[in-house]
């Protein structure tokens, strides 16, 4: 029980950053290169993106790959996944009108 806390904690510490949350966002369902990321959050500097997105990648929160130069980010199955699903469901999802 004190490995799982300590991994649901470690995760739940990932996720408090709101650019952190929104760049998984971006991920759910989608895989993207740095500059399709980039293009959909422009507030973040190129430097602050690569930051946050190396953050993910150590925690395991996103997968890579590469491409001939460029290099695609997805969310890989397993707990951050079915987290960010909720999520997205709840606060990212477009709207319906009534």
């Amino acid at each position: 029980m004190q490995a799982s806390s300590d991994d649901a904690a470690r995760l739940l510490r990932a996720l408090a950053n709101p650019q952190r949350l929104r760049i998984l966002c971006l991920l759910a369902g989608n895989e993207m290169t740095v500059g399709q990321i980039n293009e959909q959050l422009p507030e973040l500097s190129q430097s602050a993106l690569s930051q946050h997105l190396a953050r993910l990648r150590d925690e395991g929160l996103v997968s890579t790959r590469r491409e001939a130069q460029s290099v695609w980010y997805s969310l890989p199955a397993g707990p951050a996944q079915a987290i960010i699903a909720t999520l997205y469901g709840i606060y990212c999802a477009p709207r319906k009108s009534a």
